[in-house]
């Protein structure tokens, strides 16, 4: 579905708080939908839709995602991804008991670091691609997509006696990411924690908030993430102390931009991968994510061990689409989503995620396709929910293939 529709209204149920209420954003009272602890300062910015994501409401963007998408390109935004749960795992055999519940290997991640990894299934499916956060030695956080990994890695801790303390914690984040995003975290912290490298962490204190600061982001551009503790009690000040920072750069606060994040050919959960996809069909071969020669064994290793042998039967590509301008967003995981059919008429997948990209000026997707149709180059027939359209296949990621961007 296109962001076309407000729905304000879904929020306008819960109470502003008031001087005699403590309203508790969700972290110790796990409502059915929480509030992220940034929720009534994300608000006051004027948030026209919201979605939920991970039991959360999260705002989708304030009224103007198209002028959000040049900000973020532009300048520097901040937005409120509070609904990224914190999953902490310590213990004696936190290193260990990680190391299995992830394809990646961990032994080539220090303390300090972060790494984008695949939560996986015994039968090697998707069931989660958080952030990995290193905090301290046997100390590690994830930092969720949208599913509830807390309850998987309590269940396989406690079915393995392994040594571990697995819990949500009071840790809340918020990013800064776009062109003057360092500018930003230099006048915040300093250059030590700004010219920090790529996928790297800091320790922190601000205005005598401790937080931990990620060179991480979900938007392709140069990005931090700021990782409030005791967010409950803090994230009011620390919102209002990063945009006072951030108003001399003239900052903004968006949503999750899908445009630049589909252009930098990054996945999301629920629609580009699912329990229903394992890391290889997606283009995330053993050499990086899934580490199949590894010495140490993982949950799902001996299935991916197998689909590699046996070969794909589908692939992930980057598709162009003709026609009208599709929006901003259309959401593979609706209940109609794209078909794709090849030149015979067959169907060979479904479109996964696509935009229209400002920059590029054309339609661009996602697209889980039969192997037959993933050469570059193979024409396509793209049934969208009002017409039937020109696709063809393309490299991806369209935008920055090499990610010096976010790098610089």
């Amino acid at each position: 579905m296109t962001d076309v529709l407000p729905t304000r209204a879904a929020v306008e149920l819960v109470p502003e708080p008031s001087s005699t209420v403590v309203t508790n954003p969700g972290i110790l009272l796990y409502p059915r939908l929480r509030k992220s602890p940034y929720f009534w300062k994300s608000r006051a910015h004027g948030v026209a839709m919201y979605s939920v994501y991970n039991h959360t409401y999260h705002p989708r963007h304030y009224g103007d995602p198209i002028a959000e998408y040049w900000a973020l390109l532009e300048d520097v935004t901040l937005w409120d991804v509070g609904v990224e749960r914190q999953i902490e795992i310590v213990g004696p055999d936190a290193f260990a008991f990680t190391n299995m519940l992830v394809p990646r290997d961990l032994t080539k991640c220090a303390v300090g670091q972060c790494k984008y990894v695949f939560i996986t299934a015994p039968d090697g499916g998707i069931i989660n691609d958080p952030v990995l956060l290193r905090v301290e030695e046997d100390r590690f956080w994830l930092s969720l997509a949208d599913s509830d990994v807390g309850l998987w890695a309590s269940g396989l801790a406690h079915a393995g006696g392994w040594d571990v303390q697995v819990r949500e914690i009071d840790v809340a984040p918020v990013q800064v990411q776009g062109p003057k995003a360092k500018a930003v975290v230099t006048d915040l912290f300093g250059t030590d924690v700004a010219e920090m490298p790529y996928y790297h962490l800091r320790h922190a204190v601000i205005d005598g908030m401790e937080v931990v600061v990620s060179r991480t982001g979900y938007s392709a551009e140069i990005g931090y993430e700021i990782y409030l503790r005791d967010a409950v009690a803090n994230a009011g000040r620390l919102w209002d102390r990063v945009w006072e920072a951030g108003r001399p750069h003239g900052m903004r606060p968006i949503g999750p931009c899908h445009m630049r994040r589909i252009e930098g050919g990054m996945l999301a959960y629920g629609c580009d991968i699912t329990l229903d996809t394992n890391p290889l069909e997606v283009g995330y071969d053993y050499t990086w994510m899934v580490d199949l020669d590894q010495e140490a064994d993982f949950v799902g290793k001996d299935a991916l061990i197998r689909a590699k042998a046996r070969g794909l039967s589908r692939s992930m590509v980057g598709v162009e689409i003709g026609g009208a301008r599709l929006g901003t967003f259309n959401d593979g995981s609706m209940i109609e989503p794209f078909t794709v059919r090849n030149e015979a008429g067959e169907r060979v997948g479904t479109v996964t995620s696509a935009c229209w990209s400002p920059r590029l000026e054309r339609n661009i997707g996602l697209a889980m396709v039969a192997t037959p149709s993933t050469p570059l180059g193979t024409t396509l027939q793209i049934a969208t929910l009002d017409d039937v359209r020109d696709g063809v296949v393309v490299e991806k990621p369209f935008v920055d293939p090499r990610k010096q961007t976010p790098k610089g």
